[in-house]
């Protein structure tokens, strides 16, 4: 019987690992649930499920959680607040956490849990974006197994031969598959008019709207592409991207012989959050069987810089190194939540993260204070950039600009002196 602990319980991961858990009671018990508002979604969740332990955002919203769950007869223990997340996550009554809080705020308990030697089934991207060999380093010194939760990297992780690590050196590289989101054949020239309904309106997954909008821009792939260099130690020249827009192929490796080995399903989180669970077993995750004779014709193409500005900014990011990814998703964050609110157009955000990462913080992630550091400069530098300008058509240009630098390559050219060291971490990821 595994005891997991949800961080992020209230969200599209959560609600798919909740669901995954519900269906084998006789395998897993919940330790803990947290969320930051979503009080009634997390009362609802405590009453199900009954937890030993929540966690919210502030001290109103747990008052609210405590009464809500006196009343209807559940003894969980409900606390609050970011050292509490932390708690939770290190708490050695659960072996098992699903880090699954969304942005930076998720990096503490995440790192948290690593540093306690839990299994760590990471879907947080920004643990590994913001402070990469930090996260790495406690996972490998603390004894921590870490399991992609990302359905990207979940599949490269099942293609990969981790068993021996001998056999690494026949990957030629990993391939990191994209929808293309919403806006991959519309006329760029319309896009600076699209709605946040339209960004986080995702033809083939259902998510939150801040990584909906993260697909729509292919900020979420770059992300990604930091993530898979500090997972599986892979130089960024070593990580391509090509755009799938049937979602079928969630990734592929291939190898020195010529073979390119794919991981394939239907476009459903459960399928890499059973894995993540039952590891090394697998278990009914209550996804459909896949069809390929329904699903039709495969297609891949090459992602278009102009179009997907951001994707080149994240391979800049890379290559700089340092608290670099940091300020990149940092600055993200709050041009994708300015988008969200009306305050700049959809056009807008590749020009905010541009200007942030050359205006910004460059100097080394050698502590987590020094990565939180530079995080704040950069979400004070994005505000005042989105408050000061509102459309910034000039930054704009500039992620434009980035993206044709980058080349037809996608940036395989990024990441040379990170990706030299990333081979110390090579095989870090490796269950124990």
């Amino acid at each position: 019987m595994r005891r997991i602990t949800v961080l992020g319980a209230t969200g599209s991961i959560g609600d798919s690992t909740l669901d995954v858990i519900r269906r084998h009671p006789e395998r897993y018990a919940v330790h803990a649930l947290t969320a930051h508002r979503q009080i009634d979604k997390l009362a609802d969740r405590c009453a199900e499920f009954r937890p030993a332990r929540a966690v919210v955002g502030s001290e109103s919203a747990a008052a609210e959680l405590r009464e809500r769950l006196r009343v209807a007869g559940v003894g969980t223990e409900v606390l609050h607040g970011d050292a509490a997340l932390a708690e939770v996550a290190a708490d050695g009554e659960a072996d098992t956490v699903m880090a699954a809080i969304v942005g930076a705020a998720g990096l503490r308990p995440t790192l948290a849990a690593a540093r306690a030697g839990k299994r760590v089934l990471l879907a947080n991207k920004e643990a590994l974006v913001m402070s990469g060999a930090i996260f790495m380093d406690a996972v490998r010194e603390h004894g921590a197994t870490l399991l992609p939760i990302d359905s990207e990297h979940n599949a490269i992780f099942q293609c990969l031969p981790f068993d021996d690590p001998r056999y690494r050196a026949g990957v030629a590289r990993v391939v990191l598959t994209a929808s293309g989101g919403p806006f991959r054949t519309r006329d760029p020239a319309s896009l600076h008019d699209i709605s946040p309904d339209e960004a986080c309106a995702h033809p083939n997954w259902v998510m939150g709207r801040k990584i909906s909008v993260d697909s729509a821009t292919m900020m979420n792939k770059g992300l990604e592409v930091i993530e898979a260099h500090w997972l599986f130690g892979a130089p960024a020249e070593r990580i391509e991207v090509l755009i799938h827009p049937q979602s079928i192929v969630h990734s592929m490796v291939a190898y020195a012989d010529g073979s390119v080995l794919a991981q394939l399903g239907n476009p459903d989180m459960r399928t890499p959050i059973a894995y993540g669970l039952a590891y090394p077993e697998r278990i009914d995750a209550g996804v459909s069987p896949l069809d390929l004779v329904a699903a039709g014709t495969l297609a891949f193409e090459t992602p278009d810089l102009q179009r997907f500005p951001c994707l080149a900014l994240a391979f800049d990011a890379l290559r700089a190194g340092g608290v670099a990814p940091a300020v990149l998703n940092a600055a993200n964050e709050i041009a994708v939540d300015s988008f969200l609110q009306g305050a700049i157009r959809f056009t807008d955000i590749a020009g905010v993260v541009a200007r942030v990462l050359e205006q910004g913080p460059r100097h080394a992630a050698d502590s987590l204070d020094a990565v939180l550091q530079a995080d704040q400069q950069a979400r004070a530098l994005a505000r005042t950039l989105v408050q000061a300008g509102g459309r910034a058509s000039a930054g704009a240009r500039a992620g434009a600009n980035v993206g044709t630098s980058a080349g037809n390559n996608a940036g395989n050219n990024a990441g040379n002196n990170a990706g030299n060291n990333a081979g110390t971490n090579a095989g870090a990821a490796t269950p124990s």
